[in-house]
């Protein structure tokens, strides 16, 4: 029986570190690949970094988190990763999940609940997707699809839960599974708090138990914009059992394609 190999990373990215960021995730990818990873999923806004903030709204940002995406493209040849950024739909900001796979765009996932309690000011620059709803977005002449997406990977089917999206009731985990969902990739940006590695680990084994399926969650990790810090966390659980861990690095696991 076929093993498809899925990983999660942590990332210390800084906001609008262009070439550090980029750098940073290029590595994870070519660590990944060394390992033989088929999926590997990265943090929430992991390209322009999540702290930004009133800088998400100049265009500038989601442009050359574009042309940021456009380069690392070449480096996802023989692996599928997930990388987080905002896009421009119609003169509204999303926060986007991209799935590249072998040098391709296979498509966006958009954020349904935003973060707004706390230390959390999203819903001032994003919008929330509605749910259920699927386009085709154009970007710079091309097409894309966008919206809640599945994607068939390694003859596996793996869909999105970003950060917020798994924390709140009317989460997207239950018609991901409606529809056989084998993987469930959360990139996030969670913030420490005491106790809260307890609770986040809760989550992705009561997710991966009760949808039937691969949890994969991945964090950022550090002080990110000097608010904020990220404890890294990285978790893989299936059907309820913690498969791979990893705070502040990378965790793996291999896992089979239904028959």
């Amino acid at each position: 029986m076929q093993l498809v190999k899925v990983a999660a990373a942590a990332l210390n990215q800084t906001p609008l570190d262009w070439d550090g960021n980029q750098a940073r995730i290029v590595r994870a990818i070519r660590a990944a690949k060394a390992q033989n990873v088929a999926l590997l999923c990265l943090p929430e806004l992991c390209i322009p970094g999540y702290g930004c903030e009133d800088e998400f709204q100049s265009r500038g940002v989601t442009l050359e988190s574009w042309r940021i995406l456009q380069e690392i493209l070449p480096e996802t040849q023989g692996i599928a990763v997930a990388l987080g950024l905002p896009i421009m739909h119609r003169g509204v900001l999303y926060n986007a999940a991209c799935m590249i796979a072998d040098g391709v765009v296979l498509g966006l996932v958009a954020k349904r609940f935003l973060a707004g309690d706390g230390i959390h000011y999203e819903p001032r620059w994003f919008k929330p997707w509605p749910a259920g709803k699927h386009i085709q977005w154009k970007h710079a002449g091309q097409s894309y699809p966008l919206g809640d997406l599945l994607f068939e990977i390694g003859g596996l089917r793996v869909g999105f839960e970003i950060c917020e999206d798994a924390w709140v009731p009317g989460r997207p985990g239950p018609e991901l599974a409606a529809q056989g969902v084998d993987i469930i990739l959360n990139p996030s940006a969670s913030h420490f708090a005491f106790a809260k590695h307890e609770v986040r680990k809760q989550i992705v084994l009561d997710a991966s138990r009760t949808f039937g399926a691969t949890y994969v969650y991945s964090n950022l990790v550090g002080n990110e914009a000097g608010r904020i810090i990220y404890d890294g966390e990285v978790l893989i659980a299936s059907c309820g059992k913690l498969l791979a861990e990893g705070p502040a690095s990378a965790s793996t696991t291999s896992i089979s394609p239904p028959p």
